[in-house]
C-alpha cells in the first residue's frame, strides 16, 4: 500500500509528464488571453516554439478564426466550456489549418485561465473528400460508359444503312450519304473518347524522367505564348514500372490545359520528388514518386474544382472536358492518384505513382530524399 504522500507524488508526476506526451495540442491562456503554456503537440501544430509563443495574445497568433476574444472571455466569466468543430485557424503568414477545438476554464495559482485543446482534422477531411470524389468519379464514368454504348449501337446501324443506300442512288445524291457517314464517324470518335482508354497498360521498367523529357520537347516546340518551362527533377529517383505512352498522354493532357489557361507569358514547372507514407485510393503507400505540374495561370474556378476530373466538365467555353478525365483514368490504371490544388496564380496537379511490388522499398537511397519540399 502507498501512503497518501506517495500517491500525491505519483499523481503529480503523471500530471507534469502527461501534457508533454499528449498528441492533442494544448494551449493555456491567462485572464488577459495571453499564452502562458503550450505543449509540444501545440508547438508542432502552430509551427512555433514555446519561447516564441509565450506571452503573445490569442489575437496576435491567429489572424482570423470563429473563436474570438468575446467567446473566450465568456469562458473565463462563466466557467462554462464549449466545443466547436471545423474551426479554421488562420495565421498572419497566410498558413491555415482546420481543427476541432475545446475551450474550458481552469485555475492556476488561484487565477482563472482558459485551456484550449486542438485536434487537427485537415488530413481526415482530405481523405474523406478524396474518397467521396473517387466514388462520384467512378459513378460518372459508369453512367457515361452506359450512355456511350447506347449511342454507338444505333450509330452503327445508321452508318450501315447509309452505306447500303449509297449503292442505290445517283452520284449526285451520294454527296448526302457521304455526309451522313462522315458525321456518324465523327460522333463515333467522340463516343470512343468518352469511353476513355480501354487497353491494359504495357508496363516497362525505366526512369520516369524519360517521359517528362519527351513531354518537355513536345511542348517546347509549339510555344507561341513564350511560356517558360522549368524542370525541377530529383535525379536520385530510381527506375520504376509504368506504361510510357499512357503516362506521357496523362501528363501532356494536363500541361496542354495549363498552356491554354495561361493568358500571356507564364511559367510551367515539371517537378519530381519522392513522397513517403501517402494514402492512394484508400491504401497507405510507403513510397511513391510525386510528379507535380505547376503553372502560374489564373487558377481553376472554385465551382468546378470538386468535379474537375468528371467527364464533360471544363473551365473553358470551348473545352470538351475529356482531357483530365482521361488523365485520371490513365493514372488509375497505374494504381496511382491524380489530384489538384488551385488558387489564382498557382495551380498544381499532383500525380502519385507507387513503387510496385517488384521494386524493393528498402532501397536506402529513397529515404534520404523522401521529404517533400514546399512550393
Amino acid at each position: 500500500m502507498h501512503s497518501n504522500n506517495e500517491l500525491e507524488q505519483h499523481k503529480l508526476s503523471y500530471q507534469q509528464q502527461l501534457p508533454i506526451q499528449m498528441v492533442t495540442a494544448v494551449v493555456v491562456l491567462d485572464n488577459k488571453l495571453n499564452i502562458q503554456y503550450v505543449n509540444p503537440a501545440a508547438e508542432a501544430l502552430l509551427i512555433k516554439s514555446s519561447n516564441k509563443l509565450s506571452g503573445l495574445s490569442f489575437a496576435e497568433v491567429f489572424n482570423s478564426t470563429s473563436i474570438n476574444n468575446e467567446r473566450l472571455n465568456l469562458v473565463l466569466s462563466s466557467g462554462q466550456e464549449f466545443s466547436d468543430s471545423d474551426v479554421i485557424l488562420e495565421f498572419f503568414d497566410g498558413y491555415h489549418i482546420t481543427v476541432e477545438m475545446t475551450a474550458s476554464s481552469v485555475d492556476f495559482n488561484r487565477k482563472p485561465h482558459v485551456l484550449l485543446e486542438f485536434k487537427q482534422v485537415d488530413q481526415q477531411k482530405k481523405i474523406s473528400a478524396e474518397a467521396f470524389q473517387q466514388q462520384q468519379w467512378e459513378s460518372a464514368r459508369h453512367l457515361i460508359r452506359g450512355l456511350a454504348h447506347e449511342i454507338k449501337n444505333p450509330l452503327g446501324g445508321l452508318r450501315g444503312a447509309a452505306q447500303l443506300l449509297d449503292k442505290e442512288i445517283t452520284t449526285e445524291q451520294q454527296e448526302y450519304t457521304s455526309m451522313i457517314i462522315e458525321q456518324v464517324d465523327r460522333l463515333s470518335s467522340l463516343v470512343d473518347r468518352l469511353l476513355g482508354p480501354n487497353q491494359l497498360p504495357k508496363m516497362t521498367t525505366q526512369n520516369v524522367h524519360v517521359v517528362l523529357e519527351k513531354v518537355y520537347k513536345l511542348i517546347r516546340c509549339n510555344n507561341p505564348k513564350n511560356i517558360q518551362f522549368i524542370r525541377d527533377y530529383d535525379p536520385s529517383i530510381p527506375e520504376m514500372t509504368f506504361d510510357e505512352d499512357k503516362l506521357q498522354q496523362a501528363i501532356l493532357n494536363i500541361i496542354s490545359n495549363a498552356i491554354q489557361a495561361i493568358n500571356v507569358t507564364g511559367n510551367i514547372t515539371l517537378r519530381t520528388r519522392i513522397a513517403s507514407n501517402q494514402t492512394i485510393n484508400g491504401k497507405k503507400i510507403k513510397l511513391s514518386v510525386q510528379i507535380s505540374l505547376i503553372d502560374d495561370g489564373p487558377g481553376i474556378p472554385a465551382n468546378i474544382q470538386d468535379t474537375l476530373f468528371y467527364p464533360l466538365v471544363s473551365g473553358r467555353d470551348n473545352g470538351t472536358g475529356l482531357g483530365l478525365s482521361i488523365s485520371q483514368t490513365l493514372i488509375h490504371q497505374h494504381q496511382g492518384k491524380l489530384s489538384c490544388r488551385s488558387r489564382p496564380g498557382c495551380t498544381e496537379f499532383i500525380i502519385l505513382l507507387p513503387f510496385l511490388d517488384n521494386f524493393s522499398v528498402n532501397n536506402s537511397s529513397l529515404y534520404k530524399n523522401s521529404k517533400e519540399k514546399p512550393l
